[in-house]
């Protein structure tokens, strides 16, 4: 039977909006992981048969498929064809489903899935400037002048009862453990850095504490609980997988990671908009046969603070497997690249580890999320 393997993984690091990544074009940030790829596995580019690339904003210099920009700015063979695929925050987690379904099904033998934004250069935002135009059939089913996923962390905090200092807490958590793991060297082996721009994750904050966060205003509701800190950073990033047959590695003399066990999406509640991830886990283990107690890390993206919160408490995961390494609050959300970034944090973290099972998931707009369990093999 056949199967989907993760050979390597290799994410930039990830930069602050208008800092160091901010002066390199999504196109080439994206060569950049492809050619790490290569580089570190032996691939030959000419044998990738397909590039498929997560992108939110595909606008401005992210507009016109990135991803056979990507290839070509990386110098591949005209023959490496490229699609850029968006489901919002997940895409580049999407595409690592797709690239999965390829191989399974044997339609290609080689695909690299990954994704980038730019936040910097292209705005959030830039592909709808005057707003989401949704329809008045849809704002009138839900009984909402237009849907927001700042108002939705509110709602998801309100429902689960988590105050400010549960969520500033929990902020204060991931920076504290994504210190700790870039100054352990947790995150080298995954790092295509760029030297002389930027070497490791930028928005990590040292020494915070619930008083500095006090100080932070509401940012959706005058006597709200989210504020930026306590909110994923607006980022710029890439990652890429490389992703094939366990015999087709084989072949190539190459040792996979990991397997894609299981790869589920949901839909959820589109005015919340950030529950996705519960009902996606809930797919993702019935399809799987497996328990929650069974797998032993997890990424869930911290899009806001209440999204991983009310996931452990609906799911009764042990917080001590939920994002280890820190999240999104503390290192940032390049949307379309956060899927990639995600998966690469995972599969090196249980082979660092021993860990059999991960899972991954993450909200996305919409009210939609991926789930992902994969096998340290």
């Amino acid at each position: 039977m056949r199967d989907a393997v993760i050979v390597d993984a290799v994410r930039t690091p990830i930069g602050r909006r208008r800092g160091a990544l901010s002066g390199i074009h999504p196109a080439d940030l994206s060569a950049h992981v492809l050619e790490t790829l290569v580089e570190r596995t032996g691939i030959s580019p000419e044998q990738i048969d397909d590039v498929m690339w997560g992108c939110v904003s595909q606008a401005g210099e992210q507009a016109g498929n990135i991803a056979r920009t990507a290839v070509l700015a990386a110098g591949w063979p005209d023959s490496v064809p490229g699609t850029t695929v968006t489901r919002a925050c997940g895409s580049s987690q999407q595409t690592v489903s797709m690239a999965a379904a390829a191989v399974i099904s044997g339609q290609q033998d080689i695909v690299v899935a990954g994704g980038v934004e730019s936040m910097s250069r292209v705005p959030m935002g830039s592909a709808s400037p005057n707003g989401e135009h949704q329809p008045a059939t849809v704002l009138d089913r839900y009984g909402v002048e237009r849907f927001s996923q700042g108002i939705g962390a509110e709602t998801m905090a309100q429902k689960w009862s988590l105050g400010r200092t549960a969520l500033d807490e929990y902020s204060l958590r991931s920076h504290e453990l994504a210190a700790k793991a870039a100054d352990t060297g947790a995150f080298d082996g995954q790092l295509a850095t760029i030297p002389g721009v930027l070497e490791g994750d930028e928005g990590i904050r040292r020494g915070g504490s619930l008083e500095s966060m006090a100080a932070l205003k509401p940012a959706f509701a005058e006597d709200g609980v989210i504020h930026a800190g306590n909110s994923s950073q607006i980022s710029d990033g890439a990652g890429a997988l490389l992703i094939m047959t366990s015999d087709t590695a084989a072949e190539h003399g190459l040792t996979p990671i990991a397997r894609i066990h299981t790869a589920v999406v949901a839909g959820d509640d589109p005015v919340i908009m950030l529950t996705g991830p519960i009902a996606a886990t809930a797919k993702a283990l019935k399809r799987s046969g497996l328990s929650i107690g069974d797998i032993g890390t997890f990424e869930i993206n911290e899009a806001f603070a209440p999204v991983p919160l009310a996931w452990q408490i609906e799911t009764g995961a042990d917080p001590v497997r939920v994002n280890p390494l820190g999240g999104a609050i503390a290192v940032g959300h390049p949307l379309g690249g956060s899927g990639a970034i995600l998966m690469t944090r995972l599969v090196h973290h249980m082979r660092d580890n021993g860990i059999r099972y991960g899972l991954q998931s993450m909200c996305e707009a919409g009210g939609m999320a991926n789930a992902t369990i994969v096998e340290l093999i």
